[in-house]
């Protein structure tokens, strides 16, 4: 008994550190790094593939040459930029390409003490991240990312008081009576951006193509620590795999390529993501491409599109570009909602999740709304923790008849462990009692961390008095101390081992734990605090009837 549960808590120890790093990574302080430098998505490159299948002779028209084989190069003409802005959202086009170049979230702020500077998901500088679409076909009728459209909309564009969405239309004309539009449609309160493609064919001849949309990412700089962290990366859905992750690693060593209906790609990071989603009812090719400077390419392309003289012909995709907001992506497309990551208990943490939500939409606190959980959740496990508390008071109860009967067997370790066996089935008692209850707990613990730390809605969440920010570690480290006083506290109701190294070991544990808890996110450490306040309650409480009950007998 006294080895297990010394095992455990090595094992706890080494599961707290861990969970420590993840947090160090994510909110500890960053290692100073030099200004980002602005990168030309426009210089021009002689590696830089043509979008065209006619010059790939591998391309056929079941499987065409997928977009560029490099970063963006120059056309011919002027671009501009044009600047969109919703309640949620501040968008830049650039009609080289009718890119998204930059996408910033404008209810997200970087850092709490800094409302005004928000979070940039799509950027054209430093590690870069843009969104691109555009045709495949013949160079001359089948405009790509490299390509200047044309607009009349102006530099700035924001959605007026009363009015749901805005467009902005760009148009491409190849000089022989092809002419495509390109329009994106912004909706207040919406993170989901539709793009619809317009094909006018005007000429004497049927016209063909395939639209692509496609995101493109620099791989980010990689935090020096060898433990567990948000992932960072490519995924998509398919119908043969919900939710597959493609690593940077991955892109890097093959090119992906599969086919399905009711899919998307995304590349996601913490908290964030940018989605295309592609018309449900069409089969689309999912492809990764590296390029150079550990640049990364995922994306999709359509079936072949035929528009005969004298018809029009629209395409449309959706592209999601916002927080990890578990409801809303739901609501989005399917799966999408995976890209929040429980891990491997996704189905134990969703409904963790959900109570969650429950709670925070009565009390408005998601602080109240972690209390109320843990209450939850404890009372839950009554029944065992009852068992284990009652193990361990029995346990607490042989304690002076161990330690005579380890004085009487001096060095003889197996003839003191038989006799101990021996006085447990006397007495009844079972030495894995306290032990079990709290493995069958763990996958509960481990699955709840991963709902605070995954969830964008507990990010910058305030709780009362000094803790205005949930997923930061306490300011003031007021609450690792209560913690750290809790776990003394359950520490001294324990029975002690009778090993005297283990215990003097087990005596600096609420120490190492109030420290490592100081760098944890508060709203984790309010969880820590109130369940081992409940089991404080609990404990204390069926130790003194046990004792009462032995007193009672004697």
């Amino acid at each position: 008994m006294d080895n297990l549960r010394f095992v455990l808590f090595i094992l706890m120890v080494f599961f707290s550190y861990t969970l420590w790093e993840q947090w160090q990574i994510d909110y500890g302080p960053k290692h100073e790094t030099a200004p980002a430098r602005s990168v030309n998505l426009d210089a021009a490159t002689e590696q830089d593939a043509p979008v065209s299948t006619a010059s790939d002779s591998s391309a056929s028209p079941d499987k065409p040459a997928v977009p560029t084989a490099s970063p963006i190069r120059s056309g011919s003409g002027k671009s501009r930029k044009i600047q969109v802005v919703t309640d949620v959202i501040q968008a830049t086009l650039d009609t080289r390409g009718g890119d998204i170049r930059a996408l910033n979230l404008i209810k997200y702020p970087v850092q709490k003490d800094r409302p005004e500077e928000s979070v940039r998901l799509l950027t054209e500088e430093g590690e870069i991240f843009v969104s691109q679409n555009g045709f495949l076909g013949d160079a001359d009728s089948a405009p790509s990312h490299h390509t200047v459209w044309q607009s009349s909309a102006p530099d700035h564009v924001q959605i007026s008081p009363g009015n749901e969405t805005t467009r902005v239309a760009m148009t491409w004309d190849n000089g022989n009576g092809v002419k495509i539009t390109k329009t994106y449609i912004f909706t207040q309160g919406s993170y989901v951006i539709r793009l619809e493609h317009t094909v006018a064919n005007s000429s004497a001849e049927t016209w063909q193509g395939r639209q692509y949309t496609q995101l493109m990412r620099k791989e980010p700089a990689k935090e020096e620590s060898t433990f567990i962290r948000s992932y960072t990366g490519a995924v998509i859905h398919t119908d043969e795999k919900s939710y597959e992750k493609i690593s940077f690693k991955d892109m890097a060593g093959e090119n992906l390529d599969v086919k399905s209906k009711h899919g998307w790609s995304a590349m996601i990071q913490h908290y964030f993501l940018a989605a295309w989603i592609p018309n449900a009812n069409e089969e689309n090719s999912y492809y990764t491409k590296a390029l150079q400077d550990k640049t990364f390419v995922i994306g999709n392309y359509g079936p072949s599109m035929e528009v005969a003289p004298g018809e029009q012909t629209m395409v449309a995709s959706e592209l999601y570009a916002g927080p990890k907001l578990n409801r809303v992506l739901e609501a989005t497309a399917p799966g999408l909602e995976l890209t929040e990551d429980f891990g491997g208990l996704t189905f134990i943490a969703k409904p963790i999740f959900w109570l969650l939500e429950k709670f925070h939409k009565n009390l408005e606190n998601w602080g109240l709304a972690i209390i109320m959980v843990t209450l939850v959740i404890k009372l839950m496990f009554f029944k065992l923790s009852e068992a284990s508390y009652k193990s361990m008071a029995n346990m607490r109860k042989l304690q002076p008849k161990l330690q005579e009967l380890k004085e009487k067997c001096g060095d003889d370790r197996q003839r003191f462990n038989q006799s101990m066996m021996e006085m447990y089935r006397k007495e009844k008692v079972n030495p894995l009692g306290g032990c079990l209850p709290i493995l069958v707990q763990i996958p509960v613990f481990i699955s709840l961390y991963w709902v605070l730390a995954e969830s964008v809605e507990l990010r910058q969440a305030p709780f009362f008095f000094w803790l205005n920010d949930l997923s930061s570690k306490d300011p003031f480290f007021i609450l690792p101390l209560i913690m750290g006083i809790t776990m003394f506290i359950q520490q001294r109701l324990n029975p002690p081992p009778t090993d005297p190294l283990q215990a003097k070991v087990m005596q600096f544990f609420p120490f190492v734990f109030t420290i490592f808890f100081a760098f944890f996110p508060s709203g984790l450490v309010l969880y820590w605090v109130v369940n081992n306040s409940l089991s404080i309650l609990q404990q204390w409480y069926i130790t003194r009837q046990i004792e009462k009950m032995s007193a009672q007998s004697a």
